[in-house]
C-alpha cells in the first residue's frame, strides 16, 4: 500500500517497445548493481529493470543518488551497443527530449551528462561496462519536492519546474527515445557546456580553469586545448 496520492505506483507491466523487457521492483539498492549481477548470470541486453525506490543509488564520481519513493524514476537499460565513451553523453540526448516531448519543459546538457532545468540539475546518467555489456543507469527527479532535494547541490524535478509528473509515460517515451538513438551532433545542440568559461573539477583534485571549445570525437570535453575524459564541470557564465 501507499499513502501519498500524489505518488502512484509503476504499474507492475509497462510496455517498453520492442526490444525491452521491462520489470518493476518495489525496492533496491541499486539497479545498477542487480542489473550487473543478472550480467554475469547470462541475462540477454534488453532488460529495463526499474526501482519505485533505490536506497544505495549511485551517481558519476562515487556520488549518491537520493529520492523518497515513487518520486522518480529509477532505471537500469542492458544495452545491445558495443562500450563507447560516447553511451552515457547520447543517453542525455535521449533524456532531454523525454523532457521536451511528453513532459513539457526545455532541458539542456551539461557536460559529460547531467541533464539540467535552467541551472538545476533534474536528471543524472551512469553507464557502466560488466562482461562487455553496457548497463546504462538513469536517475530522473519527477515529483520530487524541493525540501526533498539535496541541499548540498542545485537540484530540480519536473514536478517542481511544472511539467508532466506521469512517470510510466515519462518512461515509455524514454525507451523510445534510447531506442532511436542519436548522435554526436544531436549531443551538441543541447550542450550548454561548449563556449561558456568552465571550472572543471578533476578526479584528482585539480581545477582547470578556461573555455570550453568542443567536445572530441572521444567524448571529452576541450578546454583550452586541451582534452578531459572525466570530471565534473562548473559553468562560470
Amino acid at each position: 500500500m501507499y499513502s501519498d496520492l500524489s505518488r502512484p505506483p509503476l504499474p507492475r507491466a509497462i510496455r517498453g517497445g520492442p526490444g525491452w523487457r521491462v520489470e518493476v521492483v518495489a525496492t533496491t539498492g541499486s539497479t545498477n548493481a542487480d542489473v550487473g549481477d543478472r550480467v554475469r548470470g547470462g541475462e540477454a541486453p534488453g532488460l529495463v529493470l526499474v526501482a519505485e525506490e533505490q536506497t544505495a543509488g549511485r551517481g558519476r564520481l562515487g556520488r549518491s543518488w537520493v529520492s523518497p519513493p515513487r518520486a522518480g524514476l529509477h532505471v537500469s537499460a542492458l544495452l545491445t551497443m558495443a562500450p563507447s565513451p560516447w553511451v552515457p553523453l547520447l543517453a542525455g540526448v535521449a533524456v532531454a527530449r523525454t523532457l521536451r516531448d511528453d513532459a513539457g519543459l526545455t532541458p539542456r546538457l551539461k557536460w559529460p551528462n547531467d541533464v539540467l532545468v535552467g541551472d538545476r540539475k533534474i536528471a543524472g546518467i551512469l553507464a557502466e561496462v560488466v562482461d562487455g555489456f553496457v548497463v546504462l543507469g538513469i536517475g530522473l527527479n519527477v515529483s520530487t519536492r524541493a525540501e526533498e532535494l539535496p541541499p548540498d547541490r542545485p537540484a530540480t524535478s519536473v514536478g517542481i519546474e511544472g511539467g508532466l509528473t506521469d512517470r510510466a509515460t515519462l518512461l515509455r517515451s524514454l525507451l523510445r527515445h534510447l531506442a532511436a538513438g542519436a548522435t554526436k551532433v544531436d549531443y551538441l545542440s543541447l550542450c550548454d557546456t561548449v563556449g561558456r568559461e568552465v571550472d572543471v573539477h578533476l578526479p584528482g583534485g585539480e581545477v582547470v580553469r578556461g573555455g570550453a571549445s568542443a567536445v572530441d570525437d572521444d567524448g571529452r570535453l576541450v578546454v583550452d586545448g586541451t582534452p578531459y575524459a572525466a570530471g565534473d564541470v562548473v559553468h562560470l557564465r
